[in-house]
Parts: C-alpha cells; structure tokens; sequence
C-alpha cells in the first residue's frame, strides 16, 4: 500500500460482490447491494468487460472471492446469534458488513480499521449513499509502516468483551512480523469467546516455478498498486501454526470445503481455485 494511495484491491473486491449481487435470485453466493455503490460506474463497467479475461487467466479465484464473501458473512451471523460485544474489520477496504448486518446497530460496537488512504475514500462513499457516517461504526485509521493496533485504545476499545475480528483479503500483503504482532494483539487483548477469521494464500503458491496467472500478475502490478503478495502458510500447516500462538478450535476450511457448502445447484460446475482457504479461531473460551 502507498502512503497516499487507496487501495486498488479494495475496489477490486467489491466490484466482485457487485457482479455476484446482481445475478437473479438464487445463482449469487453471495449478496451485498452496497457494493456497486461503493465503486464508481466506471469501475463497474470496465470490470465487467475484463471479468471473462480474469477468470480465464486465474481460473478459480472469483469463485474464491465470493465463497468467502458468503462464509464470512455466515459466520458473522453465528457470532451474532451466539452473543457478540465488538466486532473489528481489520483491512476494512470497502467491505459493507457493518451497513448490511441490522443486527450490529444499537447492540454491536463496530470498528473499521484501514490505512488512512482508503478509509478517506469510504467515508466519502458512504456519507453519499447514508446522507451522513453511520453512527454506530467507529473508523479507525492505522498506517501500518509507522502505528500499531493499540491505536484502536485512543479510539474506545474494550479488550474485556466478546469480539470478533475479520480479517479479510488481507494477511497475505503482510510481513510475517505484522502477522504474529496482529494475532499477538488479537489473543491478549480481547474477551473470552472471542474469535478471528481470516482467508490466506498456501507458501508454495508464492514460491512455486510455474506459478498461478494471478500470482503473477499481482506480483508484477506491485510497483503500480504498492501492494505485494508476501506472506503464506502451506496447506495443513495452518491449525499448527495457530495453536502454537495461542488459538484453540481451529477449523481450516479449504477450496473443496467451500465448493461442497455453496457450489450446488446451478453453480454446480464453478469451481475455487486449489491455494486458497479460510481459517477461523477462538481466542478463549467457547466460540461459536
């Protein structure tokens, strides 16, 4: 990320939740009708006319995207079922949970934590779709090259209640320090039943000869979007490396796990692409 740049990945994400939001009822996996909202009608169109060449370079991956849209959000809503105090987006880019989920407002304290950058352009976003900031959502801006997350302190962070941190999209641009310094903070600062979910990239997929058309490509738009793909965990090693770090009830779910819960019907034959999965941990106590 560039200090003064927002996040073209940002928009890029969201511009998959618009295009999956707008199938008939019944084919998205996922739904957020802010999302084509939160990109400008230029973006919209000029990803749709790339979208098919997307896909067909890097076979899989907005399956991917929108799979984990979908168990994200799931599990959001058996955090919410089962009694949540906070819920922290770390990375929060132009996600919208906090907008589509009615349940956090006036029960939930929300924060968005994202470089200073990106979060400018959401706000402006959203105060022109609500008329105003949404009252119940706490933004908090960290530039990760010179702050930390104890920042979140200075702006009414409770680390006593049950909380929730997603994690979205975002691990794998992160140094293998601001990893285990953000899962460090996670666990010693955040109340029993507390939980983290997040999505990561297999090690050998980064490193591999022949690597994937997507790899690539984000490898080499580095210099243009200052967002590098640098961190990994190789596949089956993720519920050792958590539990070393302190994490119990580790579910590790995989491309095939996602394929099987939400690529039936008529979605039958998409597919996700093999390097990719989903973890989510408890911090203490019970979790969902």
């Amino acid at each position: 990320m560039k200090k003064t740049q927002a996040s073209t990945t940002a928009q890029g994400i969201a511009f998959v939740r618009a295009l999956e939001s707008g199938k008939p009822a019944g084919e998205g996996i996922c739904y957020d009708p802010l999302a084509r909202q939160l990109i400008s009608p230029a973006f919209y169109l000029l990803g749709k006319l790339f979208a098919g060449y997307a896909e067909r370079k890097g076979p899989g991956v907005i399956g991917f995207l929108v799979a984990r849209c979908r168990y994200i959000d799931d599990y959001l809503q058996a955090c919410l079922e089962t009694g949540l105090d906070q819920l922290v987006i770390l990375g929060a880019g132009l996600d919208s949970r906090a907008y589509r989920f009615e349940q956090l407002e006036g029960h939930v304290r929300v924060f968005e934590v994202d470089h200073p950058a990106t979060q400018q352009v959401k706000l402006e976003k959203l105060a022109k779709i609500f008329g105003k900031l949404p009252g119940h959502v706490t933004y908090v801006p960290i530039d990760f090259n010179a702050e930390t997350l104890p920042k979140l302190f200075d702006f009414g962070y409770s680390p006593q209640v049950k909380t929730l941190f997603i994690w979205e999209g975002v691990v794998h641009y992160l140094t293998a320090e601001a990893v285990d310094q953000t899962l460090e903070f996670v666990l010693k600062n955040s109340g029993s039943g507390s939980s983290i979910i997040f999505d990561y990239v297999y090690t050998s997929a980064l490193t591999a000869a022949h690597k994937r058309g997507e790899i690539i490509r984000m490898q080499r738009a580095k210099r243009y979007t200052g967002e590098d793909l640098v961190f990994g965990i190789e596949e089956g090693q993720v519920e050792e490396f958590l539990r070393v770090r302190g994490y119990t009830q580790i579910q590790n779910v995989t491309s095939k796990d996602l394929e099987r819960i939400y690529f039936t019907g008529v979605n039958q034959t998409r597919t996700i692409a093999p390097i990719y999965a989903i973890v989510h941990a408890t911090v203490k106590g019970q979790g969902p």
